[in-house]
């Protein structure tokens, strides 16, 4: 369920709810791409404020990388308008366009030092070489790498060689950033350690960036606003936590994190009815009786005491119901444990539980315990169509 609306919903908000925020830096509009009778792209809207950090974030072949290119102006766009600080950028190459960028392959020239790498697209202006020098140390102390700029790419770790290319994409002070999955080519300690790098780097500056990631962690922790993109379209554009927490299809909801996906009726205006059970979810549109999908996170699953548990906490709270551990996974920060409950005809359930949830209630594989589906966590949506991810 594409929802290129909700990609331009800041335009279209009560003005006066805006007056302190960002302008729109970057404006894309209607935009398509093809190749040969392919689709890339199709019919994508977007504004991007200004000193923002946004994630272009979906599976590969969704289109993001695509989208990056038309915006640098590398794979001209087949229709749609591009307009950049209110110019529009549209049919100009990309020498002629004002952005920076970093490759995952770093792209850095071996034969040069690093000093000469950061400097290359400053001299390149004819700036003068006080100014380039001067230039060239601030960005070596701004990434943490101010007494290797005599060295060569080839003598340094990728992290230190990603640093580098980021300071030379920066170095002629461009008015838009864009990075094209510049952490997947990097081990996870390494990966981790750049990304808050790059964060911090991007605020102090206030340069308005753009980043291509597949990686869900990555775009949750470093993005203002993430794009979910799937097959050429957005699917939604939010906040990281409006991303996670109110998904606005079934994609985004499965692609963001883990997701219990269980088929189901719905029941009423705010109600699902799983096999035998019917429990209370969040408001939806669908008619009662129409084959839907709730879903729900493992991590908000709530555990109560066993099945014969006479302490009556559970009797407080909705959507409690008795299940069987079928399964525990170990997985270091909690545990993973597939639940069965006979109403749910086969149905199973993955929750999340804390080390200390796990310990304080006793659980075990083959014991029985109650659970809640809280209904402010427990959402519905249509069911995929033939073809649909």
């Amino acid at each position: 369920m594409a929802q290129s609306t909700a990609a331009v919903a800041v335009s279209e908000a009560d003005p006066t709810l805006q007056q302190d925020e960002p302008r729109a830096y970057l404006r894309i509009d209607g935009l398509w791409k093809y190749f040969g009778e392919f689709a890339a792209l199709r019919d994508i809207s977007l504004e991007v404020r200004e000193g923002e950090f946004v994630c272009f974030l979906g599976p590969s072949g969704c289109g993001k990388t695509t989208l990056l290119r038309a915006i640098a102006g590398l794979d001209l766009q087949t229709h749609g308008t591009v307009l950049q600080a209110g110019k529009d950028i549209s049919a100009l190459p990309p020498s002629k366009r004002d952005f920076g960028i970093v490759f995952q392959s770093y792209a850095l020239f071996p034969n040069l030092t690093v000093r000469r790498n950061i400097a290359f697209g400053l001299e390149n202006e004819g700036r003068p070489r006080r100014e380039v020098e001067a230039r060239v140390t601030e960005l070596l102390g701004l990434i943490g790498l101010p007494d290797q700029g005599d060295k060569y790419p080839a003598q340094l770790s990728g992290g230190q060689q990603q640093r580098i290319a980021l300071a030379r994409a920066l170095a002629t002070n461009p008015g838009l950033l864009l990075l094209d999955e510049p952490l997947s080519a990097l081990d996870a300690k390494v990966r981790v350690h750049l990304r808050h790098q790059i964060k911090e780097l991007q605020r102090t500056l206030g340069v308005t960036t753009i980043m291509v990631t597949h990686d869900q962690e990555e775009a949750l922790v470093m993005a203002d606003r993430i794009v979910v993109m799937n097959h050429g379209v957005i699917e939604q554009v939010g906040t990281p936590t409006e991303i996670y927490r109110e998904p606005a299809s079934l994609f985004v909801a499965d692609f963001i994190g883990e997701m219990n996906q269980i088929p189901a009726r719905a029941g009423g205006p705010q109600s699902v009815v799983i096999g035998d059970a019917e429990m209370d979810c969040l408001a939806y549109d669908f008619a009662k009786g129409t084959e839907i999908v709730a879903a729900i996170r493992p991590n908000d699953i709530i555990p109560y005491g066993g099945a014969d548990d006479s302490s009556g906490e559970r009797s407080r709270a909705s959507n409690t119901f008795d299940v069987t551990v079928d399964s525990m996974e170990f997985l270091g920060a909690f545990w993973r444990c597939h639940l069965g409950n006979a109403a749910f005809r086969g149905e199973e359930l993955i929750a999340d539980f804390s080390i200390n949830a796990v310990r304080r209630l006793d659980l075990r594989e083959g014991g029985s315990m109650t659970v809640e589906l809280p209904r402010d966590r427990l959402m519905a949506f249509a069911c995929p169509t033939a073809g649909q991810e």
